[in-house]
């Protein structure tokens, strides 16, 4: 099959997720965890299924001076609070005595998280350094492994689509069901990008070796030649590893949820990107410059 005959197609699709993934992020933004917003989180546990009319109870309430800044409801029993950072753990039980006192049902503390404005800012600003050291770390590894820039840019540039594309489903189910971004979101896009990468690499490397063996031959035709003999790969391995995020994400708990469809998402695109987009970019920028640049 001559996969590169069809690079308009996968250009349209990323182009399509892509611009979906930009509205999302726009429009929605994101919403944040205490992690780098900073707060107190309570969630409490009620023995019956909770319903929109308790959670507008629960907001109305008051612990000492605390006014409740956020309710939302995470499971069927279970509805999480949010405060400022002085909300203590007896601010927490001192409330849920005020809600039994509203509702005629005493909530059980299941979650209490506090983090300080100080420490927020700095996992925030620590965060963003680390997605700057790893983007950069990935080109100049690249480049140097390929002895080419050209590679460690286009290498690059499909990592950033996997994240873009991640990062938009986050921002729209931030929107649509509370989802925060936190720490383990952070852990995931993380892990993508090197999951991401090794995918490109293995492509890029098979390109190499055919150009090698095969002297001067177009770059579609040797690209061509590298997707069908690493396909199949990463398919496989793309395949095997979905089904067990996909079953950590629907079995596993809600501290592991959503963390398993970051990587559960990271994986679908970086296996797209890496054969579909890398390797078509490659194509068309050996084309430009031997179209305007000819040696």
């Amino acid at each position: 099959m001559f996969w590169m005959k069809f690079k308009p197609i996968y250009f349209l699709i990323s182009a399509v997720f892509l611009s979906l993934s930009a509205y999302s992020i726009l429009t929605f933004g994101f919403k944040y965890s205490i992690d780098f917003t900073g707060g107190s989180v309570v969630e409490y546990q009620f023995e019956s299924k909770t319903t929109p009319e308790l959670v507008e109870t629960i907001v109305a309430v008051k612990a000492k001076d605390y006014e409740v800044k956020e309710a939302i409801r995470v499971t069927d029993n279970n509805v999480q609070l949010r405060f400022s950072p002085d909300f203590t753990q007896n601010d927490a039980e001192a409330l849920s005595l005020n809600i039994a006192s509203s509702t005629n049902e005493k909530p059980e503390v299941v979650r209490f998280e506090t983090v300080g404005p100080t420490l927020s800012q700095e996992i925030l600003q620590k965060t963003y350094i680390a997605v700057a050291l790893a983007s950069l770390a990935i080109l100049l590894w690249v480049a140097m492994q390929f002895k080419s820039i050209k590679l460690g840019i286009l290498g690059l540039l499909a990592v950033v689509h996997d994240l873009v594309i991640l990062l938009g489903v986050f921002a729209y189910l931030g929107y649509s069901q509370g989802i925060e971004v936190d720490i383990l979101v952070v852990t995931a896009m993380l892990t993508i990008f090197a999951l991401s990468l090794y995918d490109t690499i293995v492509v890029y490397d098979r390109i190499r070796e055919s150009k090698r063996k095969l002297g001067d031959v177009p770059t579609e035709v040797i690209a061509n030649r590298a997707v069908s003999e690493t396909v199949v790969r990463s398919l496989n391995t793309s395949i095997t590893t979905s089904l067990v995020l996909f079953a950590l994400f629907l079995m596993g708990g809600a501290s592991i949820k959503w963390f398993a469809l970051a990587l559960l998402v990271g994986i679908v695109s970086g296996t797209y990107s890496s054969l579909f987009v890398a390797v078509p970019l490659l194509v068309v920028w050996d084309q430009v410059r031997s179209k305007f640049f000819k040696r």
